[in-house]
C-alpha cells in the first residue's frame, strides 16, 4: 500500500493548537510547504478543526490538524474551544503555537497541562520570531516551565526555524513500536482465508469497506490466499475448496448464518473482532459484553460509531443492535447513539457502551475512549463481540486467540 493510499486511521496525527492569531495555520502551512489552511489577520478564521492527509518526510503518511483558537469567546466560541480539546484525543504529536509578540497566556499553560496528562508528545513553537526582541523570547521561555528542548522560536513569515521544527516533530513521534497485524500473524504462506462480505447497502457502490480492504491486504502480506464470498454462497464456496481453509472471517451482521455453514474444525472470527485486537481493546470488549446479562428495565445503553454515514432503514447501529439487545435481555432498554468525533465526557449515565470496530479511528483516540469507560467503571464492548455473544458463538469466534478464549472459560 503506497503512502497516498494509507488510511487516515493508520497515519500519524499532528495537531496544531494555540490562541487565535498566534499563527497556527501559518506555521502548519510553513511546515508542509502547502497552503492547507486559510490564513487571515482576522481573529477566529479557523472555526472548525481542519484535517489534511499528506506525506511529511521523514515521517511518511500523516494527518495535519489545524484547530480553532483556545481563547475563543462567547457561547459559539466555547463550542469551538471544546472541538479543539477533542482533537487532542486523536493527536499523536501536539504543536502549541504561541504568539511571540504577545507571550504565553493562561490558556496556553492550561493546554500544556492537558497535553501532559494525556501523555502526548509535544513541542512549543514561539512564532513571529522576526518581530520579537531576544529578551521577549527569554521571558516567554521562562514563563512556560517546560524543558528547553521542547521550545523553539520560528517565523512562519520568513521560514526561520521551520526546518528544525519539522525534524523535532519527526523525532517526537514514536515510530519504533512493534508492528501489529490484523490477521497476518495467524496465517502461514499458502493458507486459505475465506472472507464473508455481505452486499451492504450502506457501503460505497462497487467497493469493499475499509476493514475488508485492510484484511485482504494483510492476508496477501502473509503469502496466504484470500477467497471472498457472500454469506449466501459460503457453503458452496467451502465445498469447492480442495483443502480446508485455515480461517473464515465474516462481517458481524452475518455471524449467525456463517457460524452454521462453517465446519467446527475451521477457525471463525469477524472483521470487528480482528480490529478490536488490532486497536488493543479485545480483552476489555470481551469482558464488557457480559454486562448484557445484568441490564434492567430503564437502563441506558450507548451505541457509538467512529464515523458518520447515511443511515439505512435497517441500520446496524440504530436499528439492528438495539433490536438484538432487547430480544436478548427481554428488558425495556433505552438507547442513545453518537457518531464521528462525538463521545460523551460523562459516561456514568450508561450501563453499557457498544462501539463499532473503530476502523476510522486512530489508535490513540480508540484508547482514549476505552480509558474513559474504564476510568468511570462503565463496561464497553464492540459490535462484533456483542453480536457473537447474543448469537451464542462468542467462544468459538475468539478461539483463534487462546489468551482471550481462556477469559471465557
Amino acid at each position: 500500500m503506497s503512502m497516498n493510499q494509507t488510511p487516515m486511521s493508520e497515519r500519524v496525527h499532528i495537531g496544531f493548537f494555540g490562541r487565535r492569531n498566534a499563527g497556527k495555520s501559518s506555521v502548519m502551512n510553513a511546515v508542509t510547504g502547502q497552503d492547507l489552511a486559510v490564513v487571515s489577520d482576522v481573529k477566529g478564521t479557523t472555526t472548525d478543526p481542519v484535517y489534511k492527509s499528506m506525506e511529511l518526510l521523514p515521517l511518511g503518511p500523516v494527518v495535519m490538524m489545524d484547530t480553532p483558537g483556545i481563547d475563543d469567546e462567547g457561547d459559539l466560541g466555547a463550542l469551538r474551544v471544546r472541538k479543539s480539546y477533542q482533537v487532542l484525543n486523536k493527536t499523536d504529536a501536539a504543536v502549541l503555537v504561541i504568539d511571540g509578540t504577545a507571550g504565553a497566556s493562561p490558556e496556553d499553560l492550561l493546554l500544556i497541562e492537558r497535553i501532559r496528562k494525556k501523555e502526548i508528545p509535544y513541542l512549543i513553537v514561539i512564532n513571529k520570531s522576526d518581530l520579537m526582541p531576544q529578551e521577549k523570547e527569554a521571558e516567554i521561555r521562562a514563563s512556560l516551565g517546560t524543558e528547553a528542548d521542547r521550545i523553539l522560536a520560528v517565523s512562519a513569515e520568513t521560514g526561520e526555524g521551520i526546518v528544525d521544527l519539522k525534524e523535532k516533530i519527526a523525532a517526537a513521534v514514536n515510530t519504533e513500536e512493534p508492528e501489529k497485524y490484523l490477521v497476518r500473524d495467524l496465517l502461514s504462506p499458502g493458507n486459505v482465508a475465506v472472507l464473508v462480505v455481505p452486499i451492504d447497502s450502506a457501503a460505497p457502490k462497487g467497493r469493499l469497506i475499509l476493514p475488508q480492504q485492510q484484511t485482504i491486504r494483510d492476508i496477501l502480506e502473509a503469502g496466504a490466499v484470500s477467497v471472498v464470498t457472500r454469506e449466501t454462497e459460503l457453503k458452496d464456496a467451502l465445498n469447492r475448496l480442495k483443502e480446508r481453509p485455515k480461517i473464515v472471517i465474516t462481517d458481524s451482521q452475518a455471524f449467525g448464518q456463517v457460524s452454521k455453514d462453517t465446519p467446527e474444525n475451521v477457525l471463525l472470527t469477524s472483521f470487528s473482532i480482528l480490529f478490536a485486537r488490532y486497536k488493543g481493546n479485545l480483552a476489555q470488549a470481551v469482558a464488557g459484553v457480559t454486562a448484557l446479562d445484568t441490564l434492567q428495565d430503564g437502563d441506558t445503553v450507548l451505541i457509538s460509531e467512529g464515523c458518520t454515514h447515511h443511515r439505512q432503514c435497517d441500520d446496524i447501529g440504530t436499528v439492528k443492535i438495539p433490536r438484538w439487545i432487547r430480544e436478548y435481555t427481554g428488558k425495556d432498554i433505552k438507547i442513545e447513539t453518537t457518531s464521528g468525533t462525538e463521545f460523551p465526557d460523562d459516561l456514568t449515565l450508561y450501563r453499557l457502551i457498544i462501539h463499532c470496530g473503530g476502523c476510522m479511528l486512530n489508535e490513540r483516540e480508540m484508547k482514549y475512549r476505552l480509558s474513559c469507560a474504564a476510568d468511570q467503571n462503565v463496561p464497553m464492548t464492540n459490535y462484533g463481540i456483542l453480536i457473537a455473544y447474543v448469537k451464542g458463538i462468542l467462544k468459538r469466534s475468539v478461539q483463534v486467540f487462546p489468551e482471550i478464549y481462556e477469559l471465557l472459560k
